[in-house]
């Protein structure tokens, strides 16, 4: 018997990769609660991957996020999508208030942000946000 084959994602919109953390996961347009379920978000308001501009991606801390808790600055983010392959070299980390603007805040130069809930191993809703920041790329 053949193997049943699921159906393509129609919102995936390309591939997020950090290999130093073994971290490789599927990215979606949108960060509603079915999208963070299967992937990690792309904030549609945001930048698209290699333009200027502030990419924005978030995911869940106990999921799919949750190798962020051993980033380093360095380490390399590569992004796949059907427009190209882009290479992102993390400059910062920080922990925030969970509204605070700059996480999403538009950028000049072209730039991931990634976002997830901190600390990792609290129970329940989180109550800071962990904000990583890399510059692609030339």
């Amino acid at each position: 018997l053949l193997p049943i084959l699921s159906k393509p994602d129609p919102l995936a919109i390309g591939e997020l990769e950090i290999p130093r953390l073994g971290l490789d996961v599927v990215m979606r347009e949108g960060v509603d609660d079915t999208s963070l379920r299967r992937a990690v978000g792309h904030l549609s308001s945001s930048a698209l991957p290699g333009a200027p501009g502030n990419f924005v991606v978030l995911g869940h801390r106990d999921t799919f996020f949750r190798p962020l808790r051993g980033i380093e600055p360095g380490d390399t983010i590569r992004v796949r999508t059907a427009a190209g392959s882009f290479v992102y070299k993390v400059d910062s980390i920080q922990v925030t208030d969970p509204d605070w603007p700059g996480a999403v805040a538009q950028t000049r130069e072209p730039v991931v942000t990634l976002i997830t809930c901190f600390p990792f191993d609290y129970i329940g809703p989180a109550p800071r946000r962990f904000i990583v920041r890399a510059k692609l790329e030339p």
